[in-house]
């Protein structure tokens, strides 16, 4: 199977120059693309003068994450793409391992490697770590990295896992099968669309899985900084938009109800603590799902009409605020699973 690797470049010239040159000597088996996403700075002149070899596709703006991926995956020729940030670091060998379990696995739709933090690489990193999992209210959690808490490294987690998803920072896919389900939804704009669309594959029979044997080291915040009332922003407006998507309505009646209640507290909390814009980014994010909501009924409608897998073989059955603030199980191999 030929392999694209695709980055996805905005305005991360200092990315490029430092790490693309890994990617470049440990993926003999990969095209390399380098996709614009219309970027200020001077990466498209560091990609034409120090990087000449390598393809580069130019948009004319900021498409965001998802659209700008979109765009880019339908413009190469790889039977696999894998969606790489500009901030990754790989090694030699990194891609064996991921390349032979899809070879040999077609039920399979996408993998990724185990994630470790660039700036600490004993530690496991907050994007991705060991694979990713979704709990009942629609919370995301990661093998090795519950909320905040992120665990280090110690080969707890090297056991090949299917995962409800697979983080966006190093996402191995089949190219027809990425097309075939729309591809990223690009209404999301950044975060949270790479489970967005591995729930889609998961419900209609494809599986996803983490593979560590294959690691890459991340920086992690590259476009939007950690305390970021946009970062706020987007991952409480997403998360709503995702469940309402892929949830039935069964289980989105009460999940709903749960939700409102949850960040409603957590604006509380930012209001008390002092984080006026996080509060305020809060209460938008659910402004704007109810304004947005319709928009994508219809897409609701062909997940669960498209859907054979039932949510509850995809959703882990834990509250994970319960586990984790009264329960005080801030490890993965602590849940209930």
């Amino acid at each position: 199977m030929s392999l694209s690797i695709v980055i996805l470049n905005w305005n991360g010239a200092d990315m490029l120059r430092r790490f693309l040159p890994s990617v470049i000597e440990h993926s003999p088996e990969a095209e390399v693309v380098v996709a614009d996403n219309g970027s200020t700075d001077d990466s498209l002149l560091l990609l034409a003068e120090q990087f000449p070899a390598i393809r580069t596709i130019a948009f004319d703006r900021n498409y965001g994450f998802a659209e700008g991926y979109n765009k880019a995956i339908k413009q190469v020729d790889g039977d696999l793409c894998l969606l790489l940030n500009s901030d990754v670091r790989v090694e030699k060998g990194w891609l064996g391992p991921m390349l032979d379990y899809m070879e040999q696995h077609p039920e399979v739709a996408a993998c990724q490697p185990k994630i470790r933090c660039e700036w600490a690489p004993d530690m496991l990193e907050y994007a991705g770590a060991c694979g990713g999992y979704i709990g009942r209210l629609g919370f995301p959690f990661c093998r090795g990295r519950i909320l905040g808490t992120v665990e280090r490294d110690e080969g707890q987690y090297d056991s090949i896992a299917s995962v409800a998803w697979a983080t966006g920072a190093a996402l191995l896919i089949r190219r027809k099968v990425y097309l075939e389900a729309g591809g990223l939804d690009a209404r999301f704009f950044a975060h949270q669309e790479e489970i967005d669309l591995c729930w889609r594959l998961r419900s209609r029979g494809y599986g996803i899985v983490c593979i560590p044997q294959s690691v890459v080291y991340h920086v992690g915040g590259g476009t939007l900084p950690k305390e970021s009332p946009r970062k706020d922003y987007l991952n409480f407006r997403n998360n709503l938009i995702l469940l309402y998507k892929n949830m039935p309505k069964k289980n989105f009646c009460y999940v709903m109800h749960c939700r409102r209640l949850l960040d409603a507290a957590a604006a509380l909390h930012f209001l008390v603590g002092g984080h006026w814009a996080a509060c305020r980014a809060v209460l938008q994010a659910h402004l704007d799902f109810a304004r947005m909501r319709s928009d994508f009924k219809a897409d609701r409608d062909r997940n669960q009409a498209l859907a054979t897998v039932p949510t509850n073989q995809i959703l882990s059955p834990i509250n994970l605020l319960w586990q984790y603030y009264a329960r005080r199980r801030h490890l993965f191999s602590q849940l209930p699973l």
